[in-house]
């Protein structure tokens, strides 16, 4: 049975040690603060002009590990890994990466795609995505 009331996604939720530091990040790739804290989680709020929606769940433990769980473990655990963000430009966003000190860590060219990664300051990765033509 399709659900065809399924539209988009609304939003990604992602955990965060620090609102100042993944606000800062963020803001570098282009994503503007909404609002927050708010709610019982708490949560903040930041957009791309594109219309990604990205909410930072503010409630990490003090005792969380500096590694992804789901990423940089030799056991593989089931869950989301990463969110992949389309692009139009490969070098110009690279470019804009270096500018703001932003490392890639990983490039693949697959079939005419390109695809490269970075982390954000909470080990989560963010994959730049430029499909094949």
């Amino acid at each position: 049975m399709l659900m065809k009331e399924i539209t988009r996604i609304n939003h990604i939720g992602l955990r965060v040690r620090s609102l100042a530091t993944a606000r800062e990040f963020y803001e570098k790739l282009g994503f503007t603060f909404i609002a927050g804290p708010i709610g019982p989680e708490p949560v903040a709020i930041v957009e791309h002009p594109c219309g990604v929606n990205i909410n930072f769940i503010l409630n990490t433990s003090p005792d969380s590990p500096p590694e992804n769980l789901l990423m940089d473990e030799s056991i593989k655990h089931t869950g989301f890994t990463h969110i992949a963000l389309e692009i139009t430009n490969v070098d110009a966003v690279k470019n804009q990466l270096n500018d703001h000190g932003i490392v890639i860590t990983e490039q693949v060219e697959f079939e005419g795609a390109i695809f490269f990664f970075v982390r954000d300051p909470d080990g989560n990765v963010i994959e730049f995505h430029k499909p094949a033509k």
